[in-house]
């Protein structure tokens, strides 16, 4: 999501720290990604400004899933199948140390909260209202009614009884709470895939597909998996039921798969269409190594076909020789190539989604296209949407009329509208993440089409109009005094990825749309403006963090907890009646946004939970005294300042933190350089940050930590995982000088996400390095070695894998570890994409505590008295334990 601003240039290429796109996080996605653009700003008090152009966008967005990805795919570029069900059948059988976690983001999340609206940083006040995290799969309940299902990116099922307004998690205890596809089969059955697939590749999460027989009442647990390993580390992007045929179809990264409906439980899928592979059809030229191929984005059963008439979308985005729409006439068995025909070039065939009426007699189709894909670096591209298309027959073939174009939905009332939001940005600037089309049920020319926005046809695309517009910035009727904003109620949270209907009996239908902030609804015979939004309980409690840290609150209320997050900012949970500064921060009993678009790491004052430094993407720091906090109603001060060090090649999510026994002293942040600063809390530009080492051109610092004014800093380079020359290493001023360390050759050639040193060794000698990815027995790449707990106890000169025995049962997991940190007790705490361990003595692990679901656990905190333990998960909000 994009970040306004009145006040600052745009980053790229200009001064200022400048926010610009979206960032996914969750999907393993392996990159082809495009250039940066030229940025765009604007000023006024119409909410314009620091807004970036649509090649900026999707290159940015890009970088996030890189961000993402690289660490866990290093440094072959892909996982083999049963990696996370091994790896979870060996936690089952871990000891277990210390009590339970509690939920702290139980609260609803505020983004549109009237005293947070600084307008150099803030996206409050555009209009989205409350906001959860991404939402990749929705589905409801046929026969119950007011039972709505959704499926969180990373943070597994939600279940509401009363059409939306509160939601319960029914899928905490699976392996994998990464959502690709929900859907009710005809026997009432709940099936989810894992793997999210927003972003059409390869997700490492995926742990294969559950079917829940009892979804309004019951929880799903690892004996509802249905198939073998087959499925593992793929995303699924849709599930589809042929009931006259008798079988169920799963479109995946790795082909399309399908298997009777009837049979037993542990029943294998087959996979029954892989151009490449050459199964379901032969003849098809591939033209892209293995890690594009046979990319399954989207199954249909056309309705009045019994069940023999088929349509996949098979396709890499970024344009491959299969590419291209397959049809099957007897029910997935074999397959053709269709050629369409009208207004859709089958050499333009890249992602796309297939919505069929209710009746098979018409097939709309939302294409995404390579070719503009791969020119939208360029100047003059402004989306990437091919179009959206009708065959009027219900056949594959054709003849399609396009009904929709990027240029004709931005004058819809589009917030995308190019003199609205900046040169070269407009509808389908990222087809290639969100894109879903959906026909209502009763009536085959009402179309819902979801793009960054949502788009309404009642005449089958003939005219379209924005139902679910981006913001209200840069629109006419918007103003920054809320006495004076005249904007209607036609604003969702942006980039859609999952559309549902109702049809309960003795209700009025609904449409039903899930995006990157959450939930929403409203009748399908609706046609005056607003929405229901259905994340205002704070009971949707998907939240995807990257970082979390607390401060004490001066009035004596409580902690203040920070956290930054993908696409929804910065949250602030203040204690309800904390007062600051003779300002009441939460009345209300909600988290707020001060920080808008993405949040990244975070640094928080243990001492002043109102001072804290927010992280948007590459290392653009911005810091607030006050909470972000603005008393006026239209937001006019400035109370939140750029402290970027503009640093050339910082990760998308760059580290930083305070030195740990100088915290008012010295700041350490990690890019190309390694920078420190002494001005800390008095920091009013980047100029307060100097250079303290170069990493090297084409590397980036990945960890960093510092005590005593020792600093330590990881980094990859090149770090992308699809790389022979994937590069790690680490530097330190150990010793008086900073160098670069020898690690042994045993030292696994992977990500590494963590340094955390040893605070009971005085001499500063003894540091923790833990190491991202899987073993080599899992990744194909070369030197991924065993491993992921390594230790020097001599300044980097020697270092021993501390993990344990492989074999037993006590050894830490062969998972992803994303974080660590060193108790003031020196109890050592590893966070992993499959909960967190602490090291009960050398070599030997525990699961630290029960109750924390399985969402990556992406980042640890100490709270200011050391008596608890944060942990930011990115799918399932922040939790905190006793520290043990």
């Amino acid at each position: 999501m994009l970040v306004h601003s009145a006040r600052r240039r745009p980053r790229r290429g200009a001064e200022g720290s400048g926010r610009a796109a979206l960032a996914a996080a969750a999907a393993a996605l392996l990159i082809a990604g495009t250039g940066p653009v030229a940025a765009y700003g604007l000023d006024g008090d119409k909410g314009a400004g620091r807004h970036e152009v649509a090649g900026e966008e999707s290159h940015e967005l890009m970088e996030s899933l890189d961000t993402f990805n690289e660490p866990r795919l290093s440094p072959g570029g892909r996982i083999t199948p049963g990696a996370y069900a091994d790896a979870w059948a060996h936690i089952q059988n871990m000891p277990v140390k210390n009590g339970n976690w509690s939920e702290v983001t139980t609260s609803p999340y505020n983004a549109d909260a009237l005293h947070y609206r600084d307008r150099s940083a803030s996206n409050s006040g555009g209009g989205a209202g409350h906001s959860a995290g991404r939402i990749a799969a929705l589905a409801t309940d046929p026969t119950h009614r007011g039972v709505v299902y959704a499926g969180a990116a990373g943070g597994g099922v939600f279940r509401s009884t009363d059409d939306g307004r509160t939601w319960t998690p029914i899928a905490d205890r699976l392996p994998a709470l990464s959502v690709g596809a929900l859907a009710v089969a005809p026997d009432g059955s709940l099936w989810l895939a894992t793997g999210e697939a927003t972003t059409a590749s390869d997700n490492y999460l995926g742990s294969g597909v559950y079917r829940l027989a009892d979804p309004v009442t019951g929880t799903f647990s690892d004996s509802d998996k249905v198939g073998g390993t087959e499925l593992d580390s793929a995303s699924i992007h849709t599930v589809a039921f042929d009931k006259a045929a008798g079988y169920v179809f799963a479109a995946s990264s790795h082909g399309l798969f399908r298997r009777p409906l009837s049979a037993g439980q542990s029943t294998v899928w087959t996979k029954v269409l892989a151009p490449c592979a050459g199964i379901g059809i032969s003849g098809v030229t591939c033209g892209v190594d293995s890690h594009y191929a046979d990319i399954a984005n989207d199954i249909a059963v056309q309705p009045g076909s019994d069940g023999t008439r088929l349509l996949a979308n098979v396709a890499w985005r970024s344009g491959a020789d299969y590419n291209g729409f397959y049809y099957s006439e007897d029910a997935g068995t074999t397959w053709k190539r269709a050629n369409p025909t009208g207004a859709i070039n089958p050499a333009e065939i890249g992602n796309a989604a297939f919505a069929y009426s209710a009746d098979g007699s018409r097939l709309y189709v939302s294409m995404e296209s390579p070719k503009l894909l791969n020119k939208s670096s360029g100047a003059g591209v402004y989306s990437v949407l091919a179009g959206v298309y009708v065959s009027r027959s219900g056949d594959a073939n054709g003849s399609f009329k396009q009904i929709a174009t990027s240029s004709s939905l931005s004058t819809s009332g589009s917030a995308m509208k190019v003199n609205e939001i900046g040169t070269g940005y407009q509808p389908g600037s990222q087809a290639w993440y969100d894109q879903v089309i959906a026909v209502d049920p009763s009536d085959p020319d009402h179309v819902y089409l979801g793009l960054e926005e949502v788009f309404e046809s009642r005449n089958g695309g003939a005219t379209w109009k924005a139902i679910g517009r981006y913001w209200n910035f840069g629109m006419t009727c918007f103003s920054y005094d809320p006495a004076a904003n005249s904007c209607d109620g036609d604003v969702l949270h942006s980039d859609q990825h999952a559309l549902a209907f109702s049809q309960w009996k003795d209700a009025d239908p609904e449409v039903f749309v899930g995006n990157d902030g959450g939930v929403y609804a409203r009748p399908t015979a609706q046609t005056t403006p607003g929405w229901r939004n259905l994340n205002e309980s704070g009971t949707l409690r998907n939240l995807q963090y990257y970082s979390v840290r607390a401060g004490r609150m001066p009035d004596g209320s409580g902690e203040a907890v920070w956290g930054g997050l993908q696409d929804n900012g910065v949250s602030l949970l203040a204690p309800q009646g904390a007062t600051y500064q003779g300002q009441q921060l939460n009345p209300y009993g909600e988290m707020v946004s001060p920080f808008g678009g993405d949040g990244g790491d975070q640094l928080v004052n243990p001492a002043n939970g109102c001072q804290t430094v927010g992280e948007y993407v590459d290392l653009a720091l911005q810091i607030t005294n006050n909470c972000g906090y603005t008393a006026s109603d239209d937001g006019s001060e400035d109370v939140i300042t750029d402290i970027a060090p503009g640093d050339p090649g910082a990760r998308f999510i760059a580290p930083f933190s305070a030195d740990e026994t100088d915290p008012n002293g010295l700041w350490v942040a990690g890019g190309q350089y390694v920078w420190g600063n002494s001005r800390t809390w008095q920091s009013t530009s980047g100029a307060d940050w100097t250079k303290l080492y170069d990493l090297g051109a084409g590397r980036s610092a990945s960890a960093v930590t510092s005590r005593d004014h020792v600093t330590w800093a990881a980094w990859c380079g090149p770090c992308s995982s699809v790389t022979d020359s994937f590069g790690r290493g680490i530097a330190t001023n150990y010793g008086g000088s900073w160098h670069q360390v020898d690690l042994p050759a045993a030292f696994p050639n992977r990500y590494i996400s963590g340094l955390t040193v040893d605070p009971s060794d005085a001499s500063g000698a003894t540091v923790y390095a833990v190491i991202n990815g899987f073993s080599r027995h899992w990744n194909e790449g070369p030197g991924a070695g065993y491993g992921h707990v390594w230790k020097t106890t001599d300044g980097g000169k020697t270092w021993n894998d501390v993990s344990g025995d492989p074999a037993a049962a006590d050894s830490f997991p062969d998972a992803p570890a994303n974080a660590a940190l060193v108790t003031k007790g020196g109890t050592l705490v590893v966070a992993t994409d499959l909960g967190v361990f602490t090291s009960t003595s050398a070599g030997h692990w525990a699961r630290l505590g029960a109750g924390l679901p399985t969402s990556p656990a992406v980042y640890l905190s100490s709270s200011p008295d050391g008596s608890r333990i944060y942990v930011a998960t990115h799918g399932r909000g922040i939790w905190r334990t006793p520290t043990p």
